[in-house]
């Protein structure tokens, strides 16, 4: 099972799906790092030699992936809470960010909906 950026990667998977797994890589990424290490789209992860695995982790990273990542974003969105911006709020309140209504839908966000107060007689 081949290791990339601290994460055990599908050996089943083709090299260019595989590397989406890794946080921060999408497909067009994992494109661009498939071309750069010079390893076919197509080749399984359990098929890679050392080399190519080398490879690949070396292109890695020169991106921000994983921990980092996630750390600069949890950084930003407590960056935008603290400066008490509207997106900030946001953020705090756990509702949408981006404009989104919030009359019907927005359930990911909101969470499940509470139960209505019993009426009483």
């Amino acid at each position: 099972m081949a290791r990339i950026a601290g994460i055990n990667i599908p050996p089943q998977q083709h090299s260019e799906i595989g590397l989406t797994v890794i946080f921060g890589i999408g497909r067009t990424r994992a494109r661009k790092i498939c071309e750069a290490a010079e390893v076919p789209f197509h080749k399984k992860i359990k098929e890679l030699t050392d080399s190519e695995l080398e490879k690949i982790r070396e292109n890695i990273d020169t991106f921000l992936v994983e921990g980092n990542l996630r750390r600069e974003v949890q950084l930003s969105v407590k960056r935008l809470i603290d400066l008490g911006t509207y997106r900030g709020m946001r953020h705090k309140r756990g509702l949408p960010v981006r404009g989104q209504r919030t009359r019907t839908n927005a359930r990911t966000r909101k969470g499940p909906r509470r139960a209505a107060a019993s009426l009483k007689k």
